[in-house]
């Protein structure tokens, strides 16, 4: 799918307020409610749109702690096994393979550091990892979403 500016348009604002009516961002970009409605549903289709949600401040729910650990290995970690043993801790919040100092590199939200102790013992028991290393995040200046335009 070829994403043209009225797309990109569309997409930015729904990444600022996903709950527009069609007809509101229809009109910001010069479109009828139901042709807006349509690129929508196209995007979605196409899988440019992977899904609608809201943004909660995890501080908010108790989860303050935020860290990333990078989880070295002595073999190939980019098979099911390790996304499915890493799904199951739900403090992981992203799982990535990387290239560079690790194999993956994973991030983290706890409600104490005690909790993140808990994680790194869950982490090591993933099979395949040798030695993880963590940095903990002190304070976030900002943390954004990828833009449309």
């Amino acid at each position: 799918m070829t994403i043209d500016q009225t797309d990109r348009e569309l997409l930015a604002m729904l990444q600022e307020d996903a709950t527009q009516s069609y007809a509101v961002l229809g009109e910001a970009v010069g479109l009828s409610a139901a042709a807006a409605h349509e690129r929508v549903r196209k995007l979605k289709a196409a899988g440019v749109i992977r899904r609608t949600t809201i943004e909660v401040d995890p501080s908010a729910l108790g989860n303050g702690v935020l860290a990333y650990v990078l989880l070295d290995s002595a073999s190939w970690m980019g098979d099911a096994p390790t996304r499915q043993a890493l799904e199951g801790i739900a403090t992981v919040e992203e799982a990535h393979i990387i290239a560079g100092p690790a194999s993956v590199l994973v991030k983290v939200r706890t409600s104490s550091t005690e909790a993140l102790q808990a994680t790194l013992r869950a982490l090591h028991q993933v099979d395949g990892v040798t030695s993880t290393q963590t940095v903990v995040v002190l304070e976030s200046f900002f943390e954004r979403a990828p833009t449309a335009m």
